[in-house]
């Protein structure tokens, strides 16, 4: 039975008879033994493995290949591990010829990427989906814990959740001729939905669907954005944590939120201690120091015109000139987080004329209860807003939005129909590995990035 190496290494008992399978990272040879260092993916240290250089195996054992070894555990003389396997079974299970591009050497991220299908053999692209593994499990145990319900909101949806038209749409219409209305646009009647469909953009709309009738309630699934931008910060494909509280405002928003950012760093210094090491080491020096501090901070809260105040002080410092009314730029959030409160901060009350249309609106009729969480090396990781509980606020709010009502109708009937004060956020996934890892592109926190010019694997 194949034991995994993190078990070895956090269980080791000399003497055991074991079996591991792995994949090969490095061969050495000398007269009397070989050395293999096999790694399975559990961990990020390989276990060495000590063979008969005369095994007739050997010659196949090249870097990338498969094996599966059978052994004794053994102390190990050398300092960087506590055992090593003394092999007395090898088989080769797969192949791996010269040209495996994943030789031991250094490759750029750029590299990589052209490579995702073999990539995770890396040391930093084991370690970054085995945090990111780590902070699915936790998001799942924090919202469960406290009787969360997790629903699965669809993937093909007519709803534009956010109102900017950044959705990919889904047809099966032909595109070389379209059926055609009598005014001659596109019948979208015809098509396999009965109407103009896309990909979503957000689970929050289902998620108030939930919170209207079951509590509170969360997403955690995939979304989609045709932006065509090419940042180190943007996808096309991301993943979205969602969750929507019912019978609360946006102060039991920013509650929730500040609860959860602080039980996915905690877990992560806890469980995933032995990869964060390395991205202190190898990605991002310090980032081991600003989580400690992030796990034991206080998080500061001011409101939006509070914030472009301090931002117009120090304005000669940004590219883009803060101004009441402006949405923030990366620059001037990392700046607040960073510099003015030195911690995660909560910036609120926003200009309505920047936010979505289910935003509550405030009592001075310039803001709506919108809050953004900012934190260091990041800038915004959460965005949430109190919803518009109101009839008659949301359906002028939509028509000053320019969508159509028609669309919106069951969005309405949720005013109409019992509704209730509630509030939620969305937290994008790869964000949250991206700020946990230190990793500098968001390509690289996710396995298969989809960027412009690029649906690969």
């Amino acid at each position: 039975m194949r034991t995994k190496i993190l078990h070895l290494f956090q269980n080791p008992v000399v003497g055991d008879t074991v079996t591991v399978c792995g994949w090969i990272r490095t061969r050495r040879d000398s007269k009397s033994v070989t050395f293999l260092e096999v790694n399975d993916g559990s961990c990020l240290k390989s276990l060495q493995v000590v063979i008969d250089p005369s095994n007739p195996q050997i010659g196949r054992c090249t870097t990338g290949a498969s094996v599966r070894v059978t052994g004794t555990l053994a102390a190990s003389p050398a300092g960087q591990q506590a055992v090593e396997l003394t092999a007395t079974e090898l088989a080769v299970l797969g192949d791996s010829g010269p040209d495996f591009p994943m030789q031991k050497k250094r490759h750029s991220f750029e590299f990589l990427r052209d490579i995702a299908h073999l990539r995770t053999r890396s040391n930093t692209f084991g370690a970054v989906f085995r945090i990111r593994n780590i902070l699915a499990r936790e998001i799942h145990q924090f919202f469960q814990q406290r009787g969360f319900l997790w629903l699965h909101s669809p993937i093909v949806t007519t709803s534009d959740c956010e109102g900017a038209g950044e959705m990919f749409q889904v047809t099966t219409l032909p595109l070389e001729n379209p059926p055609r209305d009598p005014a001659g646009a596109i019948d979208y009647a015809k098509d396999f939905f009965g109407g103009k469909a896309g990909l979503t953009v957000s689970g929050q709309l289902e998620a108030e669907i939930f919170a209207s009738s079951m509590g509170d309630s969360y997403t955690f699934g995939p979304t989609f954005r045709a932006e065509n931008s090419n940042t180190s910060r943007h996808l096309a494909e991301f993943w979205m944590v969602e969750p929507e509280i019912s019978f609360a405002d946006i102060h039991d928003d920013m509650d929730l939120a500040e609860a959860f950012i602080l039980h996915l760093v905690r877990a992560v210094l806890e469980h995933g201690a032995e990869d964060l090491a390395f991205f202190d080491k190898m990605i991002a020096p310090g980032q081991i120091e600003m989580l400690q501090k992030l796990a034991g901070a206080k998080f500061a809260r001011m409101t939006y015109t509070e914030a472009v105040e301090h931002l117009v002080k120090v304005a000669d410092r940004f590219e883009f000139k803060p101004y009441w009314g402006a949405d923030l730029q990366s620059e001037h959030e990392r700046y607040l987080a960073e510099e003015l409160v030195q911690g995660p901060l909560f910036v609120i009350d926003y200009p309505k004329e920047i936010k979505a249309f289910y935003m509550r609106c405030n009592d001075d009729g310039k803001t709506v209860a919108a809050m953004d969480l900012l934190v260091p090396r990041v800038g915004e990781i959460i965005g949430g807003s109190q919803r518009e509980e109101r009839l008659e606020q949301l359906s002028n709010r939509i028509v000053e939005m320019g969508l159509p009502l028609s669309t919106y109708e069951w969005y309405l009937d949720l005013r109409r129909f019992g509704t209730v004060p509630h509030a939620g956020f969305g937290l994008g996934f790869e964000r949250m590995v991206q700020f946990v890892t230190g990793m500098g592109n968001i390509r690289d926190v996710i396995p298969f990035p989809r960027t412009p010019g690029n649906a690969a694997f």
